[in-house]
């Protein structure tokens, strides 16, 4: 079924749990592939209703180009999530009304990292996913750990809000060859796809360095060489953080977390692994 207002979305989730069911809800930006629809899988095996939201939200993009290119074909995401309780389709318009002047912000988990190079984004991304709880209602929201930085966000301003809503992290979801899937990645020439493996490649040598015991910061000037080599034209950052508050760490006392962000053909791509 396709939701396009807030008001039929409440109605439409009103009747399932006058029914007792849970509500699973996976927010999008379209753009589907296998990762995608690996949190659907992980929502229709927890909740008895899922609710797929597919936004693409301006208020997280920085730069109005990679607005503009950001990969939009509705029909077909509509078509994968065929068996999904309901597809919510809001326009700008409807979740950004007329005198809209609010957003969140949270403080130091979203300042750095990505905060640093692309400023506004997790205000936009935390204001859009709260309206989202909001507007479903719903007891379970699943997203995926290639955004690592915007899934402890989340985690943080839900705690933070007292909201009744449990926040469910799924393993990033990889091609053959290692790279992470994004919608990204269909925007690389075949000559850069190939190369973008470097990145899960020179994470992976880095996390095997650090557990060695290699000192951080050689560690991570390594594999940013690594990225240059491979033929990425820029390292925005490759930072060895704490793996809930994303602060920096040299030394493996607490679960930690590797985090890259690099261009490659004009395309921008992030990923994070455990260590």
């Amino acid at each position: 079924m396709i939701v396009r207002t807030v008001a039929d979305l409440r109605a439409l989730v009103a009747g399932w749990k006058a029914d007792g069911a849970t509500v699973g809800l996976v927010p999008t930006m379209g753009a589907l592939h296998e990762g995608h629809l690996s949190l659907v899988d992980r929502a229709r095996a927890d909740c008895g209703r899922v609710i797929v939201s597919i936004f693409v939200n301006p208020k997280q993009f920085n730069n109005p180009e990679d607005l503009e290119k950001y990969p939009r074909d509705e029909a077909r995401d509509v078509a994968l999530l065929d068996g999904v309780d309901a597809v919510f389709l809001p326009t700008v318009e409807e979740m950004y009304p007329a005198g809209f002047a609010s957003s969140l912000h949270v403080d130091r988990l979203g300042d750095r990292l990505e905060g640093t190079h692309r400023p506004g984004h997790f205000d936009g991304m935390a204001t859009v996913v709260l309206k989202l709880f909001t507007m479903s209602q719903a007891d379970v929201a699943f997203f995926g750990e290639k955004d690592w930085q915007q899934l402890q966000i989340v985690r943080r301003f839900v705690t933070d809000l007292n909201l009744p809503i449990r926040i469910e992290g799924c393993p990033t979801m990889r091609e053959a060859d290692g790279l992470a899937m994004s919608s990204r990645n269909r925007r690389l020439g075949t000559g850069a796809r190939a190369e973008a493996v470097a990145m899960h490649e020179a994470l992976q040598h880095a996390a095997r360095a650090v557990r060695q015991g290699g000192e951080a910061a050689t560690v991570l000037h390594n594999a940013t060489q690594a990225l240059r080599a491979a033929g990425f034209a820029s390292v925005d950052y490759v930072e060895l953080c704490d793996a809930e508050t994303l602060e920096p760490v040299g030394t493996l006392s607490r679960p930690a977390r590797l985090l890259a962000a690099a261009s490659i053909d004009g395309v921008r791509l992030i990923d994070n692994i455990a260590v």
